[in-house]
């Protein structure tokens, strides 16, 4: 089964349910696909669409998908690679209305780590037919770095700025 993930953005993408649907009809997607479609309302005979899921059922979802096409949404993104998840990522962009902002800066990053493979670089078609040998880099979160970084600001007694503290 493969996912894919618009997101609850309150802008359509139905730009993405389209070229994942013609995959399918080419046969370049042999899988199962299920959407989780938020605002994009899209009809389709051959796609499982499901406006929104609870927490659990995402994650259940994620977790049984061979792979994962996703909008350039850290959330989904992130989750995805929480669960060791091969993902295709495929920015919104506000020239088609489907964001304010493009999504490409967060999708680039990710791209020029090695975790993810992007539209953006290939194409959704290229993307798909790469993503069985694709071995993305293992994802390593600094939360915890970044709650310490807070911590020492809230507990330090002369409050002076966290931003002075690093580049001092």
């Amino acid at each position: 089964m493969i996912l894919v993930i618009l997101g609850t953005q309150d802008k359509s993408f139905e730009r993405l349910i389209r070229d994942v649907e013609e995959l399918v009809k080419k046969n370049i997607i042999k899988d199962k696909v299920i959407v989780q479609s938020g605002y994009t309302k899209y009809k389709s005979d051959i796609l499982e669409i499901v406006p929104y899921l609870s927490q659990d059922d995402f994650d259940k979802y994620i977790k049984d998908a061979k792979y994962i096409i996703t909008h350039g949404g850290v959330g989904s993104i992130l989750t995805s690679l929480k669960y060791s998840k091969k993902v295709i990522a495929v920015p919104r962009l506000s020239k088609y209305k489907e964001h304010t902002n493009d999504q490409i800066q967060i999708i680039d990053k990710f791209t020029k780590d090695k975790y993810i493979l992007s539209y953006i670089e290939d194409g959704l078609e290229e993307c798909v037919k790469k993503i069985s040998s694709f071995k993305p880099n293992k994802f390593v979160s600094n939360n915890s770095k970044f709650v310490d970084m807070i911590d020492n600001y809230i507990v330090d007694s002369n409050h002076s700025s966290w931003l002075n503290k690093i580049f001092r």
